[in-house]
């Protein structure tokens, strides 16, 4: 990342040094995840697409520990391979939009609620920032070779409200309380870094 981008790291003091720990990452562009990969502080595993896991490249990201999801089902495996992480003290990178859009928080899915509620792992948010401000003049679908990225981490919080609840209305709960949070981040990231 850092031999074809500029990334600027911001906070990355904030993901606790051990434990289990979730990063919740905006997604407005596919280097987003690998950047994010490339500059944290700690190794992330990340819920990727079963599509992307084909010929060298599923080889490659099976190989740093990235996870295998079906995002048109209940995955079962991908599910338990996540908690996994997490009871091991790993961290877990998860786009809580589901997808890439404009990577602004707008609709999350409960997938991240579940996950932070039910590990009790803290949720650090992350800002990736400047990705999708200059396409490239060779390749249109990437960044602008050495163009400035951020990656702004947020303060760690706990998704859910203390009573151990697990039901449906709590993760609902902790999926508003998780996107105020992430919104708030991405506000203060805009603001920290002018973009």
């Amino acid at each position: 990342m850092y031999g074809l981008w500029k990334p600027r790291v911001l906070g990355a003091w904030r993901v606790p040094a051990s434990g289990p720990v979730i990063l919740a990452v905006n997604h407005a562009h596919n280097i987003d995840g690998p950047m994010l990969m490339g500059t944290a502080p700690r190794p992330v595993h990340f819920l990727i697409k079963k599509e992307a896991f084909v010929g060298p490249l599923g080889a490659f990201l099976e190989g740093i520990g990235q996870l295998k999801v079906d995002r048109h089902s209940t995955d079962r495996a991908a599910i338990g391979n996540a908690l996994a992480v997490l009871e091991h003290g790993g961290v877990l990178g998860i786009f809580p939009e589901g997808t890439r859009g404009e990577g602004d928080f707008a609709s999350l899915r409960a997938g991240l609620a579940y996950f932070a509620v039910r590990s009790g792992a803290p949720i650090v948010p992350v800002a990736v920032l400047g990705s999708t401000d200059k396409p490239g003049r060779l390749v249109k679908a990437l960044p602008r070779f050495r163009s400035d990225v951020d990656i702004v981490f947020g303060d760690a919080f706990a998704a859910g409200d203390g009573s151990g609840r697990r039901t449906r209305k709590a993760l609902d709960e902790a999926t508003v309380r998780i996107q105020e949070r992430l919104t708030d981040h991405l506000k203060n990231a805009r603001r920290l870094t002018g973009r």
